[in-house]
């Protein structure tokens, strides 16, 4: 290929200058990015005689070229494969229905075996055999020898273990043989044999089909030998080379899957495969600066939720003791004042609870959230859940069978109690029920199942998959809430610590319910 290199006329000044301004305006609409900040040198484009394209074309043709010896090949083996299945099978059959209408008496006595053995040999199908005994240490056969050198160890092992036969081919001293294993068996029941010890083994020569399967080799290497000789040596290289570098580009993005994010391809020629590998190359190197600067962002977000946390507990602990103070008094005070004091401690406590819900959350995203489990009984652990809430009365309602008893973390869990009963009364409506059972789940073990539904008028379908995400809010014209809208993503961190799982729904009659279940690993559990 000849490349005509030709001289652009010489410009002027102000018409250069005006197609860098046109140029560096198109760059910068383009992106948003000054042509300056992206002036970065590119690998110049290169014109190549073979490029991959190039290369399949010639893989093609090869192929193309080869389809004849391909086709003789195919043609020999299934001729060969019929050829000898075909003696095979015969041979296998014969010799499996000769076995089974002989028979024999036990225990095997050496005069008149040999006998029964020439018999069955005169019957040899398609060739003649010599047919071997083998009982204990009982050795006869047909021929002069009592013991084969054929007959291979494996065969034998396969004997014993299949009382329907094995059969083998083997190659002795260049000459090919069939080997048949045939173990006598007592048939038991209609299902079920019992082997008798007695196995026969049938030796057939396999020379003709050898010969026929020499000249069949014979004729399809003539015809497709040459063809293959001239294709072989070029399609093993372009192969090789085509290849290569895809296998380097699974290698490396299974390595990037599994986190290896500074996984590299070492770049080799200039083709297009290359440019992939470079594309690839620098994309990964993005990628990991990404992922590096997102984790140093989510790093940094946990880092000043839990420092503000920490800092915030020290002035909320004396807030609340002077709101507490100012509570007391708020009677003695004119309306207003009162008034404005009761709002002062409401909000104040609510700063409270958001602060802990803040900084239990920040445990378990820097994975320091720890179980202390205990064996508990389950109901009467949720039985002080409620107690301690004064949730006694009509509003919450129970199921709790006795006598379930699991290792749980008593605190976390009486949190997972407290957030689901807490969210039904303020969110759903009275009365809430609390139900307690266990269910079998094979091949694991039981679990521990704990159901709160409230009376409400349930979830809306589309804030079902986001009613665990963190200060989400179901109802968007509810801008304030006694809760800090954090529970139900703490809820969710303390069973996941469990091994558990966690999931809202609503009920047919109207109302949420929210279904908790724990492997539960007691020793005992009942109800």
């Amino acid at each position: 290929m000849t490349t005509v290199l030709r001289r652009d006329r010489p410009r002027r000044d102000d018409d250069e200058r005006r197609d860098r301004d046109r140029d560096r305006d198109r760059e910068r609409d383009r992106d948003g990015t000054p042509a300056e900040e992206r002036s970065r040198p590119r690998p110049r484009v290169r014109v190549r005689a073979f490029g991959l394209r190039t290369r399949l074309l010639l893989a093609f043709l090869l192929v193309a070229a080869v389809s004849a010896g391909t086709t003789s090949a195919l043609t020999y083996r299934e001729a060969r494969n019929a050829l000898l299945e075909t003696a095979q099978d015969t041979a296998v059959t014969s010799f499996r229905d000769h076995v089974q209408q002989t028979g024999f008496f036990l225990p095997v006595q050496k005069e008149g075996l040999e006998d029964l053995l020439r018999d069955i040999a005169r019957k040899g199908k398609p060739h003649p055999w010599v047919v071997f005994a083998e009982y204990g240490t009982l050795r006869a056969s047909s021929g002069e020898n009592p013991v084969s050198t054929v007959i291979t160890p494996e065969l034998r092992r396969a004997a014993r273990a299949d009382p329907h036969g094995s059969f083998e081919r083997v190659v002795k001293d260049g000459v090919p043989y069939l080997t048949i294993a045939m173990p006598t068996v007592f048939k038991v029941s209609a299902s079920s044999v019992l082997p008798s010890g007695l196995v026969l083994y049938a030796v057939m020569r396999m020379t003709d089909e050898q010969l026929n399967v020499d000249a069949l080799l014979t004729a399809a290497r003539d015809g497709a030998l040459p063809g293959l000789v001239v294709a072989l040596i070029p399609a093993l290289l372009v192969a090789r080379s085509v290849l290569r570098p895809v296998r380097e580009l699974r290698r490396a993005a299974r390595s990037m899957a599994d986190g290896r994010l500074d996984t590299r391809i070492p770049v080799r020629g200039s083709d297009e495969l290359a440019d992939l590998a470079r594309t690839f190359n620098e994309s990964t190197a993005q990628l990991e600066r990404s992922v590096r600067e997102l984790r140093q962002a989510e790093e940094r977000a946990r880092r000043f939720a839990s420092d503000v946390s920490h800092e915030l507990r020290t002035p909320l602990a004396g807030m609340l003791a002077v709101t507490e103070v100012l509570d007391e008094d708020a009677d003695g005070l004119d309306a207003d004042t009162a008034r404005a004091v009761r709002l002062v401690s409401a909000e104040t406590g609510k700063l409270a609870v958001l602060v802990e819900d803040l900084m239990e959350i920040s445990r378990f995203d820097a994975r320091a959230a720890e179980l202390n489990a205990d064996e508990v009984d389950v109901a009467e652990a949720i039985g002080k859940t409620l107690q301690h809430r004064h949730w006694t009365d009509g509003r919450v309602r129970v199921e709790l069978p006795g006598g379930i008893r699991a290792r749980l973390d008593p605190r976390r869990f009486d949190v997972v109690v407290a957030n689901l009963v807490g969210n039904g009364l303020r969110h759903g409506g009275a009365p809430v029920t609390v139900r307690l059972r266990t269910e079998e789940r094979p091949p694991g073990p039981p679990v521990l199942v704990t159901e709160v539904a409230d009376s409400g008028s349930g979830i809306r379908p589309e804030s079902l998959p986001h009613i665990f995400d963190r200060f989400y809010k179901a109802d968007a014209a509810r801008t304030r809430s006694a809760g800090s809208g954090l529970g139900l993503a703490i809820t969710q961190e303390n069973v996941k610590l469990h091994g558990g799982t966690i999931r809202a729904g609503n009920l047919p009659d109207g109302g949420a319910v929210f279904t908790v279940e724990i492997p539960l690993h007691a020793e005992e559990a009942g109800g």
